[in-house]
């Protein structure tokens, strides 16, 4: 799967939120300050290109919809995380974050409880 700029990124955001959307439902969708219809139509035609987002043709209008799921994309994104930076290991993604004090001893109970469970 191919990476998103923090542009395209922003923008699938949206469309995962919405389902779906015509181009300024995007843009009215989109945080502020919001970019010109143009930028945010120029950034659907790529992400068209690298097949996250799909249209459908309705009359003379595209409404857009997601191709790539949010949980597809965050599954890859971790994915290439780990293995560009962590050796390929999630254990050493857990213990950055721990040591980072991005993950304390209660989320790591939790998530110890959530692993016996399935």
């Amino acid at each position: 799967m191919k990476v998103l700029t923090k542009a395209e990124e922003q923008i699938m955001k949206v469309l995962w939120r919405l389902e779906s959307g015509l181009l300024m439902e995007i843009v009215e969708a989109m945080p502020e300050p919001q970019p010109h219809k143009n930028t945010v139509a120029t950034i659907l035609k790529t992400l068209v290109d690298k097949e996250f987002v799909i249209i459908e043709n309705v009359g003379r209008i595209h409404r857009y919809h997601p191709a790539v799921s949010k949980d597809q994309y965050s599954k890859n994104s971790l994915t290439s995380i780990a293995n560009g930076y962590f050796d390929n290991s999630f254990r050493n993604v857990v213990s950055f974050l721990v040591d980072e004090k991005k993950l304390s001893v209660k989320d790591l109970e939790l998530l110890l409880k959530q692993l016996k469970k399935k």
